[in-house]
């Protein structure tokens, strides 16, 4: 579905311009994504009070269940609040949902914004060296088999397919299964999402500026021989060449 990207009226409740009604993705999820985009990239900024519920489905040109269901998909992550007679409220960003998935494609659907750029980078800088070294400390022979064939997967595809990409979030989900804790687990749809989105952010315009195989090889490796603190120096090292290549790319935009 492609709904009208032009910016809301300058009023204190802004509705989107009226829309042709698309066909495909389900249409709540396909208005949860054209809205999400919009309040991450600053369309609607925090603190907006959108348009009623009248107004919104009618301009989109969709049924008002339909418009609901997208309101509640995005009330889930964070992003708006409603009340009864107060109407639906952006929230401020510190309440959103930032390592949601979903929240994450929304913000490397446009130009990211600078700041959560990084702080996505510092995170993985936080706790991706930390996996690698719990997962050179604790793996077993099917960690380093999920390893392997994820890397196989990226030299035969590159990260300029689609099944690449795949493969690359498959290698960094494997370290951080291989870490046994849980709670790292579960921030595996999280980063496997970052890795994705800025891996195509960095390629937009112009081929990858180098080849990533040889640091994620080289984290195998210390993961492998069960060196922890290689691991993590190697994992540290990807990061921060990640983090270059992204902000060459934005510096270019």
């Amino acid at each position: 579905m492609i709904l009208d990207q032009s910016p809301p009226p300058e009023d204190d409740n802004p509705a989107p311009t009226r829309t042709r009604r698309g066909t495909g993705r389900r249409l709540h999820g396909a208005i949860a994504h054209k809205l999400g985009t919009d309040i991450v990239s600053g369309v609607y900024p925090p603190g907006t009070v959108l348009s009623s519920e009248v107004e919104f489905s009618e301009a989109l040109d969709v049924s008002r269940g339909a418009f609901r269901e997208a309101m509640q998909v995005l009330a889930a992550k964070g992003l708006v609040e409603s009340r009864p007679k107060a109407g639906t409220r952006v929230l401020p960003r510190n309440r959103w949902n930032l390592l949601d998935p979903d929240v994450l494609a929304w913000a490397f659907a446009g130009e990211p914004d600078e700041n959560f750029v990084r702080g996505i980078f510092e995170l993985r800088a936080v706790v991706e060296p930390a996996a690698a070294r719990f997962a050179a400390e604790r793996h077993d022979r099917e960690d380093l088999r999920a390893m392997k064939e994820a890397l196989a997967g990226m030299r035969r595809h590159s990260l300029a397919t689609e099944a690449g990409r795949a493969a690359d979030r498959d290698f960094h989900d494997a370290i951080l299964r291989a870490t046994r804790n849980d709670a790292l687990t579960t921030l595996s749809a999280s980063i496997g999402a970052a890795v994705n989105w800025t891996t195509q952010y960095k390629q937009r315009a112009r081929a990858l500026p180098r080849n990533p195989l040889p640091d994620h090889v080289k984290v195998y490796e210390a993961i492998a021989s069960g060196d922890g603190e290689a691991a993590a120096a190697a994992m540290r090292v990807l990061v921060d060449l990640a983090l270059e290549d992204t902000r060459k790319e934005m510096a270019q935009n």
